[in-house]
């Protein structure tokens, strides 16, 4: 009779486990990872020869929404955006932003993160023409600082108090009116579309350039573990060899326990990272997105970073509020995350993970980029309606590479072609640059103008504004090019409209001897950077190169201008990750182009002070944003043994020429 009751209290037991996986945490979990829509086929989608082997952020199907969201509740505070701002102060003189100087005793941390605001194109000198003023507590300030109010304060009123750490001072009615941007702020004091939610940052972290992500592959490693969980001392906790045995508190009679992680060390390969919703738990957050590891939040209670224009549900899996936290910790809890986390489609783990880096890279992995970060978020709601959409926020290359003084529209910019399925125009403009007085270069202009895509020809520093066309061919008068080599140099842009195309070509390196970087003229089967003296790209690189560039970079543009076809090709780099295209030209052209930069001979070794401006280009963006390519598109049938009659592009091959 014992033995019946044992084996019937036995079998109730395993139905209720059974139970519990199906009906409790499980469930839950698979409403927090939203339902792949069908694939469907958008109308007029361009059909690419290299599609298998595109890396796209974005799945066709999967293109954000701009659809109107209802207004958020507001809580925390009476202010809100309507009330306690006032956008008038921003018609005259567009976003402009006064930065108070410190006070008192301050960190070199501190005094540097002033230092590049004030070198940034937001500045202004003078409050009376500041649409936002900015105040940046230092982490150093004394207790009674906090209550201390600034010269031109005005109860707060357009004003943003910046605490890029956990606040030193805590919430006090001196805020007035001010905005807040925090670190990881609790939801319950948050007010959203008013305050700027921002990540918690560590003291250590780069002011400029920042790490790169360190997902070295999309596919885990075979070795790689499933899952990490944070703790709130900053640790991660791996599970061991027998992880269906030991739960995530680490106390197991049958497992020596699971692998800890000490506070700044490398986050643990793993695909997915655990992170309990407690405020301690917040720094993991940013650890998990540089890692490239999943964040799986728990009921958060805390405001995810900029959450006003993040789309954080293609980049982590938010847990269901309904879930207990406590619940999680208990052994049946374990079996059911791993369970909704094993089931998540390879593609879908694919699209998350690299989402997860280009977010860490667009605007996390610096201080500069965080705070220009929050600078633009506020400066989109100035735009109202207007303001860019999500896309130009979730897609690469981000919001801040994506001006909206250019334009609101994707289309208008040289990125989004792949995923709206369209096409660059077919017309381009010349702009050719003199120099210096002496006659035009007749035979140079009458090559480009028998080009059936040339809309215009004008002088490089025309205004913007005379500039009807999205492609711009740069030339200088001594550049000698046929109509053919135009024509097939435009057709290879229009394939990469956001890369830069060009005939001849430098190459950076690294000189041991010197400590530092040069680059080099000298014609190899590397390179890493075209010559804008024939060279296609787009427009808004333009727009890019005057108003985003710092002071110092477009100082020393303007000084050394032998210097200014490395800095186009430093820009272009960091925006698109990628190296330039080389394309064929003739001998013609290779003889009527400085053959090294700024000298008279080919010079391997990197130029001296002052002229050695890559060094100082390196400093001023925080890495060494150059890539290096073997690569050069060449037409179809080019340099093969066949009737010259076959060819499209002849003239390429005329006895005169030589490919470069």
């Amino acid at each position: 009779m014992q033995l019946w009751r044992r084996k019937f209290l036995w079998l109730a037991l395993s139905a209720s486990w059974i139970l519990l996986i199906f009906l409790g945490v499980f469930p839950l979990l698979r409403l927090a990872v939203p339902p792949r829509p069908q694939p469907g086929h958008p109308n007029g989608w361009p059909h690419w020869l290299d599609a298998p082997l595109l890396r796209s952020f974005f799945q066709l199907e999967e293109l954000p929404e701009d659809a109107p969201q209802p207004p958020p509740a507001s809580h925390g505070g009476s202010c809100s955006w309507g009330t306690c701002f006032d956008t008038s102060k921003c018609r005259g003189n567009g976003f402009k932003v006064f930065v108070y100087p410190a006070t008192g005793q301050t960190s070199e941390v501190h005094h540097r993160i002033l230092a590049s605001l004030k070198a940034s194109h937001y500045h202004t000198p003078s409050p009376s023409d500041a649409c936002l003023l900015l105040l940046l507590p230092s982490l150093d300030s004394p207790a009674p600082a906090c209550s201390l109010q600034p010269l031109h304060w005005n109860r707060g009123r357009n004003h943003l108090v910046l605490n890029l750490h956990p606040a030193p001072c805590p919430r006090a009615s001196w805020l007035g009116q001010a905005m807040v941007a925090e670190a990881s702020p609790m939801v319950d004091t948050f007010r959203p579309g008013f305050d700027v939610a921002l990540p918690h940052l560590p003291e250590a972290h780069p002011l400029r350039g920042g790490v790169p992500g360190q997902l070295q592959q999309y596919s885990p490693h075979p070795g790689a573990a499933l899952v990490a969980l944070a703790n709130e001392k900053g640790r991660w906790y791996m599970p061991g060899t027998h992880t269906s045995a030991c739960p995530w508190n680490g106390h197991c009679e049958q497992d020596p326990g699971p692998e800890k992680t000490h506070p700044g060390d490398m986050l643990p390969n793993a695909t997915f990272c655990l992170i309990p919703g407690h405020r301690p738990e917040a720094s993991s957050f940013l650890q998990a997105l540089q890692a490239g590891c999943i964040p799986v939040l728990l009921s958060p209670l805390w405001e995810l970073p900029f959450s006003e224009v993040i789309d954080w549900t293609k980049a982590a899996i938010l847990a269901d509020k309904r879930l207990p936290l406590q619940a999680f910790f208990c052994f049946p809890s374990v079996l059911q995350v791993l369970a909704a986390l094993q089931e998540m489609p390879r593609e879908r783990v694919l699209t998350l993970r690299q989402q997860t880096q280009f977010l860490w890279d667009a605007y996390f992995s610096s201080v500069e980029k965080v705070i220009h970060t929050t600078l633009e978020i506020i400066q989109d709601r100035i735009f109202g309606t207007s303001a860019r959409p999500s896309l130009l926020w979730n897609s690469p290359p981000g919001a801040l590479l994506a001006l909206p003084t250019f334009s609101m529209s994707p289309q208008d910019f040289p990125f989004y072609h792949l995923q709206r399925g369209s096409r660059p125009e077919g017309r381009f403009s010349a702009l050719i640059w003199m120099g210096g007085p002496g006659h035009p270069p007749l035979k140079l202009i009458q090559a480009v103008a028998g080009s059936q895509h040339c809309a215009q020809t004008s002088d490089r520093f025309f205004p913007y504004s005379a500039i009807n066309t999205n492609t711009i061919l740069s030339l200088d008068a001594h550049s000698s090019l046929s109509t053919s080599e135009v024509d097939f140099a435009f057709m290879v842009w229009q394939s990469f409209p956001e890369r830069m195309v060009g005939f001849l070509t430098w190459s950076h390196f690294w000189d041991e001897a010197r400590g530092g970087w040069g680059y080099t003229a000298e014609m190899t089967n590397e390179f890493s950077m075209v010559l804008t003296t024939a060279a296609f790209y787009h427009r808004y690189y333009h727009t890019l190169f005057t108003h985003t560039l710092s002071k110092p970079l477009r100082t020393l543009a303007d000084e050394a201008p032998t210097c200014a076809d490395v800095l186009m090709n430093f820009l272009v780099a960091a925006v698109t990750k990628l190296p330039p295209i080389k394309v064929p030209c003739s001998k013609q052209h290779q003889e009527g182009a400085p053959l090294s930069p700024g000298g008279t001979g080919p010079r391997p070794e990197p130029q001296s002070p002052p002229r050695d401006c890559i060094n100082q280009m390196v400093a001023e963006f925080g890495y060494m944003p150059l890539v290096s390519s073997h690569l050069r598109l060449d037409p179809v049938l080019f340099k093969d043994p066949v009737s010259v009659q076959r060819k499209k592009y002849r003239s390429l091959e005329k006895p005169q020429g030589k490919g470069c």
